[in-house]
């Protein structure tokens, strides 16, 4: 059971990191007043591009990997440190674009930046699309942290509390 639905999430990750991208690179919007808006002249965007792109590949081969290859202790360790690293990298990807979409829909009136979002409503339409793509896409990786978290850890006995009940377990 636990190992169908770490492949479903890993699944999923796919096609919701595929979406993202798709959104975000396909995303320009003509402005007569101030031109041209393209993802790729917001650094934000792009790393997120670059992350979902990373998260799509590694979700597609860990879910093959989990279903060729039995789990070990070793491999049980790969997975974990993988998805960890996964997942705080996307909560880093989340974080840059969500400024990004935050400063273009309210402005920043200490810096003099007007709210980009009313000259380019369909631009930033499209990024909060591609946004909540990559935030599902981050809530799979969540759960797949856990349950690789558990698989990890449940391969090892707890620690006893009593130093002197451990004693007495071995005589």
């Amino acid at each position: 059971m636990l190992k169908l639905l770490d492949s479903s999430l890993r699944l999923c990750v796919v096609p919701l990191s595929v979406a993202s991208i798709w959104m975000t690179v396909t995303n320009e919007q003509d402005n007569s007043d101030y031109g041209v808006l393209k993802y790729s002249s917001l650094s934000g965007l792009k790393y997120m591009v670059c992350v979902s792109a990373i998260c799509a590949i590694y979700a597609l081969l860990a879910a093959v990997f989990s279903w060729v290859v039995n789990r070990t202790v070793s491999k049980s360790w790969i997975f974990f440190l993988s998805d960890q690293i996964i997942a705080y990298v996307m909560v880093t990807s989340v974080a840059a674009a969500m400024e990004i979409y935050y400063l273009a829909y309210n402005g920043d009136k200490e810096v003099s930046w007007s709210q980009a979002c009313e000259s380019y409503g369909r631009f930033c339409s499209k990024v909060k699309l591609a946004l909540i793509f990559h935030f599902l896409a981050l809530c799979c990786f969540l759960v797949l942290a856990v349950i690789s978290d558990y698989r990890a850890f449940s391969l090892f006995e707890p620690p006893c509390a009593n130093f002197k009940a451990e004693e007495q377990l071995r005589t």
